[in-house]
């Protein structure tokens, strides 16, 4: 159960100002707020995290212990890096409206995600990786339809930057401690 939740909130509240996020808002501005944009950014934000639960619980499985904390303190470490990357998403001069190519850049943008690294790493270290896919996909889906709600102008009022940097500086902190504590045990 603490998988399911922690993985839901941190997914949620990781993935605010993400690149897939602000995506979904500047397509709910240039293109309507339909539903048909909804359904396809929850269907990528429930793949993209079955994806990443799969790779982090099979990955785990085949790795001594003391590889798999340090496998998580690997994608703890991806995490971030991707949170203190500045978000730069390019204005639309002509925006598509084939929903099969929104979701498209919206999969592979959620597949390098920072939510999604955190996914993989509560799979690997979950007893049971299904709670934390179920959890991620719910906190991604939430993450979606609030870049679907709000739209990009509505967005950009909040200061996601200094949110995200600041979730990245304690990924940063929670990484060292489970890699050192996989390499010395001393926790």
């Amino acid at each position: 159960m603490d998988s399911f939740l922690l993985c839901m909130m941190l997914t949620f509240a990781i993935a605010l100002g993400g690149r897939e996020q602000l995506i979904i808002a500047q397509f709910t501005e240039a293109v309507g707020r339909t539903t048909a944009l909804l359904a396809m950014g929850m269907l990528c934000a429930v793949i993209s995290a079955s994806v990443m639960a799969y790779l982090g619980a099979s990955l785990a499985a085949i790795l001594p212990q003391r590889a798999a904390d340090m496998l998580i303190a690997f994608a703890l470490a991806a995490a971030a890096v991707e949170l203190v990357w500045p978000v730069k998403i390019k204005s639309m001069k002509e925006p598509t409206r084939s929903i099969v190519a929104i979701g498209v850049v919206v999969f592979f943008r959620q597949i390098i995600d920072a939510a999604r690294f955190v996914i993989f790493a509560f799979a690997a270290e979950a007893t049971y990786p299904t709670t934390a896919m179920i959890g991620g996909a719910i906190g991604g889906v939430a993450a979606v339809a609030l870049g679907w709600s709000a739209g990009l102008t509505q967005l950009r009022k909040f200061p996601l930057r200094w949110i995200r940097a600041g979730f990245g500086v304690c990924l940063f902190l929670a990484t060292l401690v489970i890699g050192l504590n996989a390499r010395y045990t001393f926790l």
